[in-house]
C-alpha cells in the first residue's frame, strides 16, 4: 500500500475542516492522485432502536452543519431531525459555547446561533479578502475549521483562501466582530484550541502542516506534520486533515491512512509515530476527557489494498477497535455518557450521504438516522452553564 518504514515527521520554526481528497482538479488547475476508488452508494437507512444507547433522547439533541444546503439541523438521536436554521452556504464546522451559541464557519461568514431559541442571531463577514465567489464547492473560499476559547470569549476561524495560504481570524464573542488574523497553512481544515487557551492550532490540509498561533502576540509557528513525506505536493493523498488534543497534556493527534499516528508535541514541535491498524483514508478525529481517541475512516484510496470505512477507538494505552461502517463518513462525536459515537455521513468526497450513523461503543451495534443535507460538522448541544469541554 504505502511504505512499511515509519518516517519520523519534521517541524520546522514558522506559521481544520475540505479534504481535497478528490480526483477532480483543484483551484490551481492540479488534481490529487489518480485513484480508482468507485463512487460509494448511501447506505440503507434504518432508525435507531429504542433500547439502543444513544437512542433515547437522554444524551441531549445533536447538531450538525449541513455542507449540501445553507442550513445546521437539530437532531434528536431517539427521532432524527427536529429543525433547521439558516446560517448561509456551505457551512462546515462548528462549535457549541456553554451559553447555549453555536458558532459555524459558512462560505458567507461565521453565523451565531441562537440553540435556545433555534434562531440566527448574527452573520460576521471575513476581513480576509481574496475569498472568490460564494459557492458550496469543495474547494469554495470561507470558513473550514472553527474553535471556541476554553473561556468562551474568542472565536477562532480557518478561513480558506482559493490559490494561496489560509487565514485564522479572531472573533470577539462579545462584540461579534473580526478583531486579529494571523497567516497559516494552505485550507485550514481543522482549528483546535489549547487546554490552558495559550494557543490555537490550524491544520493546513494542503501544506502538510499545523500552525501554532499564540493567543497572546499573535505569533505563529509552522509544525510540518508529514509521516509520508510532501512528495506529490497538492496532489498528494496523505495530507493531515482533523486534529485533536489530548486532554492530559495537550499534545496533538493526527492520523493518517489508518497505518500512522503523530503525535506532536505543540510546545517543541516535536513528534512521534505510533501505528494504526485500520488500513484506511482517516478524516475526522475527536478525543474523549479520558484520553480515548476515536478517528472516522473514510474508505480505500487503493480498493485492492486498502480496508473500508470504519470507525477506530483506541485506548489511552494504544489499544485499537476497528468498527466498520456501512460507507463513507466525515466527522464524529461522543455523547455525554461515553456509550454512542454519532458520525456524520456528510463526507467530503463523492459516496456522502444525508445522515448520521450512531454506534453503540460496548456492543458495536450500529443504526442510522436520515438528517441535514450532507453534514459535515457535529456536536452535541450544551445547556446554559455548562463547562467547555
Amino acid at each position: 500500500m504505502r511504505p512499511a518504514a515509519l518516517l519520523t515527521a519534521a517541524s520546522a520554526v514558522g506559521v481544520l475542516v475540505l479534504t481535497g481528497c478528490t480526483a477532480s482538479a483543484d483551484r490551481d488547475g492540479r488534481a490529487d492522485a489518480p485513484v480508482s476508488t468507485p463512487v460509494l452508494k448511501s447506505p440503507p437507512i434504518r432508525a435507531p432502536a429504542p433500547d439502543r444507547p444513544g437512542a433515547e433522547g437522554g444524551d441531549g439533541t445533536l447538531l450538525v452543519s449541513d455542507f449540501g444546503s445553507d442550513t445546521v439541523t437539530f437532531v434528536d438521536p431517539a427521532k432524527g431531525a427536529t429543525g433547521s436554521v439558516k446560517v448561509g452556504v456551505a457551512p462546515y464546522g462548528l462549535a457549541l459555547g456553554g451559553d447555549g451559541r453555536a458558532w459555524v464557519a459558512t462560505a458567507e461568514g461565521v453565523a451565531v446561533v441562537d440553540t435556545q431559541r433555534r434562531a440566527l442571531l448574527a452573520r460576521i463577514p471575513y476581513r480576509t479578502p481574496g475569498l472568490g465567489p460564494v459557492t458550496g464547492d469543495e474547494y469554495r473560499g470561507g470558513g473550514m475549521g472553527i474553535a471556541l476559547a476554553p473561556d468562551g470569549r474568542h472565536a477562532y476561524v480557518g478561513v480558506n483562501v482559493p490559490h494561496g495560504k489560509g487565514v485564522l481570524e479572531t472573533i470577539d464573542t462579545t462584540t461579534l466582530k473580526v478583531t486579529d488574523a494571523a497567516p497559516v497553512g494552505r485550507r485550514p481544515f481543522d482549528v483546535d484550541v489549547s487546554p490552558d487557551g495559550r494557543e490555537v492550532y490550524a491544520t493546513g490540509h494542503d501544506s502538510f502542516d499545523v500552525t501554532v498561533v499564540d493567543t497572546h502576540s499573535r505569533r505563529t509557528r509552522r509544525i510540518e506534520v508529514a509521516p509520508y513525506g510532501t512528495e506529490g505536493g497538492l496532489g498528494s493523498w496523505l495530507k493531515p486533515h482533523y486534529t485533536a488534543v489530548r486532554p492530559a497534556d495537550g499534545r496533538l493527534f493526527l492520523p493518517f491512512e489508518g497505518e500512522r499516528l503523530v503525535v506532536v508535541d505543540p510546545r517543541t514541535g516535536a513528534s512521534t509515530i505510533e501505528r494504526m491498524t485500520a488500513n484506511t483514508h482517516q478524516h475526522g478525529a475527536t478525543v474523549t476527557a479520558d484520553g480515548t481517541l476515536l478517528v472516522v475512516g473514510t474508505g480505500p484510496i487503493d480498493p485492492s489494498e486498502d480496508d473500508g470505512p470504519s470507525l477506530t477507538v483506541r485506548s489511552p494505552d494504544g489499544r485499537e477497535t476497528v468498527i466498520p461502517l456501512p460507507g463513507p463518513h466525515e466527522n464524529v462525536t461522543v455523547s455525554p455518557d461515553g456509550r454512542t459515537a454519532y458520525v456524520t455521513g456528510g463526507f467530503t468526497r463523492d459516496g456522502y450521504w444525508n445522515g448520521i450513523t450512531l454506534v453503540d461503543l460496548k456492543s458495536r451495534a450500529i443504526s442510522q438516522l436520515p438528517v441535514g443535507s450532507r453534514p459535515l460538522g457535529i456536536a452535541v448541544l450544551k445547556a446554559p452553564g455548562d463547562s467547555e469541554s
